[in-house]
């Protein structure tokens, strides 16, 4: 069987992040961007935290998990989310669907405490508001102190959201961290693990072995992950599940949802519009 190689997106400068920059005395800052699909931010470190959301579209945020490890996990950001970025975390961003970036850069002594690493939020309807708001233009400084005061407290009360996609540390094995970026770019494709492992040049058992001692899991467990984490942003949008199943690599709506009952406790009929 011939496996399509993904085809990786192109990059995009970061730009002058300085002339964003957050200071104790303006503690938050919003960069707002348009962005297409298929724009990427290559791996990057800011000395200050970062909340990475978009108010239309979705996006794929890969980040350290823990600033003293080498452990990575990938997240799949529709509007009604939102990923936090500890300072100095490694992280790039890749643009799923056509997005209005409106990133927070937040000053590293308002971080909130324990948040040493990255986390997905629930962005309330009060934070959506909030960060618009931040927008705007012209902005007088006082009000610009007050919304940045909401903000923050806004984040650090806002809900977590678990689910994410563990991925292989970036100096791991290259055959395994391509065959995983290939699944996320490509969740319908139903390849077993001894087709991917073929295309990218070894064996099944190796790659089995790999996803255990990098990953601690198996090749079933993490695609399961990965799946979950593509649909839901789908079913969010109010997309019928049987799109979503389709579009997930299941062939009937049945098998898509006793997975994902298993996985969510709940059918994905549940979490139909949750935007």
């Amino acid at each position: 069987m011939n496996i399509p190689r993904s085809t990786r997106a192109r990059s995009t400068p970061i730009g002058d992040a300085d002339a964003f920059r957050p200071t104790r005395h303006r503690p938050v800052r919003v960069r707002a961007r348009t962005m297409q699909a298929d724009s990427h931010f290559d791996p990057h470190r800011h000395a200050w935290s970062q909340l990475a959301y978009c108010s239309s579209g979705i996006l794929q945020v890969t980040a350290q998990r823990e600033l003293d490890g080498n452990d990575e996990v990938t997240y799949i950001v529709p509007p009604s989310r939102a990923v936090w970025i500890a300072p100095g975390a490694r992280h790039s961003v890749h643009v799923l669907e056509d997005a209005q970036f409106r990133t927070l850069y937040i000053d590293a002594s308002a971080t909130p405490h324990g948040w040493n690493g990255c986390r997905v939020i629930v962005v309330s309807p009060l934070l959506r508001e909030l960060v618009s708001a931040l927008d705007a233009t012209p902005l007088h400084r006082e009000r610009e102190q007050r919304l940045s005061e909401l903000v923050l407290d806004e984040i650090s009360h806002a809900d977590l959201h678990a689910l994410g996609v563990p991925m292989p540390p970036a100096q791991g094995d290259k055959r395994l961290r391509a065959l995983c970026e290939a699944v996320l770019d490509s969740p319908a494709q139903r390849s077993t693990l001894a087709q991917w492992s073929a295309e990218f040049g070894a064996s099944e058992r190796t790659m089995a072995r790999l996803f255990r001692d990098e990953l601690g899991t198996s090749y079933q467990q993490w695609r399961q992950q990965a799946i979950l984490a593509h649909a839901l942003p789908m079913l969010a949008r109010g997309m019928p599940v049987s799109h979503v199943a389709q579009a997930s690599g299941y062939a009937s709506d049945s098998a898509f949802t006793a997975m994902f009952k298993g996985a969510m406790g709940q059918p994905p009929s549940a979490f139909l519009g949750r935007n």
